[in-house]
């Protein structure tokens, strides 16, 4: 199965989220950490942020 890497810009669309909400709640844990991809680039792999959407979908269901 072959993975994706999605870029920032990529992963602040399909999140809704800033740049700083990401890299904050990538530093409080509660976010999928980027991998680095060269000195000055990282990514995201797709599987981690799609079962992250998921998960948060599951959440605002179950407190509804």
């Amino acid at each position: 199965m072959a993975q994706a890497i999605l870029r920032l810009p990529h992963v602040k669309i399909r999140t809704g989220l800033s740049r700083s909400t990401i890299y904050l709640r990538v530093s409080e844990g509660t976010f999928p950490k980027p991998i680095t991809l060269g000195p000055r680039a990282v990514g995201w792999i797709e599987a981690e942020i799609s079962d992250w959407i998921a998960r948060r979908i599951a959440l605002s269901r179950k407190a509804a």
